[in-house]
């Protein structure tokens, strides 16, 4: 049959069957996937030496004739094959251990390339368990002009158990082949030259087999300006689609209205939350539904300005729904929702898995995502807001845009506290109008923080007893998550860590909480906290935002080599929120330097998105995050770090949807969006 790039990879030559269902856990189920599948890193085996010039230590690849091979089982069971291989310079021994079937591969007389080490064995020079390649044959297949395991950079791959990157290498280098001259490039030739890229089918080829680190560089940027540019375009159409499917109601703004609410409020709003607020009354005041993501550091007041825009949207006759993704967060938004605009006349309910509004009527209903129930009457909904919406799949947040009876669709409001540097932010979530809140209110008070190591760790314990006596002050224990999910494991755990710290702060109430317990199990540890009836609270990370203690002066992190600086630096901002000094200990047993150079970085920038760049320059994307999270995307070839591309792919994206947001003068564009987006490639 003819191989196309859709053709599943069972069909390239020595896969079948049996070798295609250990791709498929490497994510390779078509030839695409195959050449998609890009090296993690090269060998460098491009030294050809003569082998009277080897020295140890070196990398080189050599090649001669094998003068001498044969097989032994030493004393310790191992097999061992040891050969020569000579040149017209010399001769080298060569060493292969646990591969006995070499000695039938490479029979005297063979002519053949060998990469590797050179290294000591015993009392002589040798080539340990080199790569080797037959100089005068080739993978089956098309005719191939390129070495592939020797005397040139090797391309390394990850692997799973029966598929290693030498098998892969000469499946790939096949794939290259057959399609060689027939790869069409989606990118049309003007962008091409206007970012100086080179073309599909020569940035395929060279990314696998690269006659040097730079052409490897050349042809990575390629293929990662391509999924960006994507994922950007994606953004784009998901955006189009919105404004062109939806409509929604458009709002009155009384500005004198919403300056006596604003005016009600115990603080003065921020330079950047009176921003936000502007960008939103604005927003829902157009017939085009809002959908606008507010990001925002702890404690940076996102709440209050969602809350204004909820008593405005109250004040046009509709309702608003508030769903936050979980019961301590919801009570928490319920109680400072209802603070600020109860005494405004707004009726405030709750609705969650536990608890109920006794209204008959709400002007706001805070929720889970128990507010999504079919049951619910919601028949007037005006505005959507999601509090962390990454935590929120794809479907739960649609379904709640449906809940309006009304033909129109509400305006959304979408809410994060996780710091993500701009750049990115508007990558992730190109489809959303974005505000961002840099600066805290007024009064908030910045948190000292300080890497303890392990050594210091009684003294700070002894300085937490002192200080909660004097001030009558209270502190957070948190203990880090020992797998993804809280299972029973991690609760054993933190229950055994509460015991330990019940003797080493004997004269304290001790509280304990993690995810596992019930809602209303929860709900009375916080509200023993919140009475001081609990002096130190020992938790998980399940405060890592929502709980607004604000006699709560100490946080201590145990294990803090174990987050990322993003997630320090929220469960740092559940103290520092009332007038008393506040203080962060992060406990490390890690004293490596890389390690305490991060953590350190809490101790001078009090920034979620600053800790976020360092965080991202430090660990990586894969750390900003943390755990999977929906609606963030996967990169494959690209990084987030790369905040260049990001902005070059970014600015090419809205060129090219300005010129044509249908993509109708790029067929071959618009075909590989959509087919990646199908793929599930390009996620929601």
């Amino acid at each position: 049959m003819e191989l196309t790039l859709s053709s599943s990879v069972q069909y390239v030559p020595r896969v079948g069957p049996m070798m295609a269902k250990r791709l498929e856990k490497l994510g390779i189920r078509t030839v695409e996937d195959l050449l998609y599948h890009i090296p993690f890193r090269y060998d460098d085996f491009s030294l050809i030496s003569p082998i009277n010039r080897v020295q140890t230590g070196e990398v080189v690849t050599v090649e001669g004739t094998i003068t001498k091979i044969s097989f032994t089982l030493t004393k310790t069971g191992k097999k061992l094959v040891e050969a020569t291989i000579s040149d017209d310079t010399g001769s080298l021994p060569v060493i292969w251990f646990n591969q006995p079937f070499l000695a039938r591969v490479l029979p005297v007389g063979t002519q053949v390339r060998l990469a590797g080490k050179i290294d000591w064995f015993g009392h002589k020079v040798v080539i340990t368990s080199p790569s080797y390649e037959m100089v005068e044959s080739q993978p089956q297949g098309p005719a191939l002009s390129v070495s592939l395991h020797t005397g040139r950079l090797v391309p390394i791959y990850s692997e799973t158990e029966g598929v290693s990157s030498k098998w892969l290498r000469g499946r790939v280098a096949y794939a290259l082949e057959l399609f060689k001259g027939t790869l069409t490039d989606f990118l049309p030739p003007p962008l091409l030259q206007t970012h100086s890229l080179i073309n599909l089918e020569k940035a395929l080829a060279t990314v696998h087999f690269p006659n040097s680190f730079d052409e490897a560089k050349t042809a990575k940027r390629r293929l990662s300006f391509d999924e960006l540019f994507l994922l950007q375009l994606t953004g784009l159409e998901k955006r189009r689609f919105w404004e062109d499917q939806n409509k929604s109601v458009t709002m009155n703004i009384d500005t004198d209205d919403i300056s006596a609410c604003i005016a009600t409020l115990p603080f003065t709003l921020t330079a950047d939350q009176k921003k936000a607020v502007d960008a939103i009354l604005s927003d829902i005041t157009r017939s085009v539904p809002m959908n606008r993501l507010l990001e925002g550091d702890v404690g940076s007041g996102k709440t209050v300005v969602s809350a204004v825009a909820m008593y405005c949207v109250c004040k046009n006759g509709f309702q608003s729904l508030f769903m936050a993704p979980t019961e301590i967060l919801a009570f928490q938004h319920y109680e400072t929702i209802s603070r600020f605009l109860s005494p405004l006349g707004i009726r405030v309910g709750i609705y969650t898995g536990s608890k109920k509004s006794e209204l008959q009527i709400n002007d706001i209903l805070v929720g889970t995502h128990a507010l999504i129930e079919k049951k619910l009457d919601h028949t007037n909904v005006g505005l959507i807001v999601i509090d962390e919406q990454h935590r929120f799949g794809v479907s739960q947040r649609a379904t709640l845009l449906t809940h309006n009876k009304k033909t129109k669709t509400p305006h959304l409001l979408t809410m994060t506290a996780t710091p993500i540097p701009r750049t990115i932010a508007r990558t992730m979530f190109g489809n959303l109008d974005l505000s961002i809140i840099g600066t805290l209110p007024t009064g908030r008070q910045k948190v000292k923080t300080w890497v303890v190591p392990n050594e210091k760790r009684t003294r700070a314990y002894e300085w937490t007893t002192k200080e909660i006596q004097k001030t009558s002050s209270q502190a957070f224990i948190v203990c880090p998550l020992i797998d993804e999910s809280e299972t029973l494991t991690t609760v054993k755990a933190v229950k055994t860590e509460y015991a330990r710290l019940a003797k080493i702060f004997p004269s304290f109430r001790l509280g304990l909480l993690h995810g596992r317990m019930k809602a209303v199990e929860k709900e009375s540890v916080l509200n023993r906290f919140r009475k001081n009836d609990i002096h130190i609270l020992i938790t998980t990370p399940v405060v890592e935002v929502g709980i607004d203690i604000p006699n709560a002066t100490i946080m201590i992190i145990e294990a803090a080599e174990r987050f990322g600086l993003g997630q320090l630096h929220q469960l740092r901002g559940r103290v520092g929120r009332g007038i008393l000094p506040s203080y962060c200990f992060l406990f490390t047993e890690n004293d490596a330097e890389l390690t305490v150079k991060r953590l350190k970085a809490l101790e001078t920038i009090y920034s979620g998105p600053e800790l976020a760049e360092v965080d991202l320059t430090m660990r990586g994307p894969g750390e900003l995050f943390g755990r999977r999270q929906h609606g963030i995307p996967i990169l494959h070839i690209a990084s987030f770090s790369d905040s260049q591309l990001l902005e070059e792919t970014h600015r090419a994206a809205r060129i090219f949807f300005t010129q044509d947001s249908n993509l109708n003068r790029f067929p071959l564009l618009r075909e590989k969006l959509k087919k990646d987006t199908m793929k599930g490639t390009i996620q929601d």
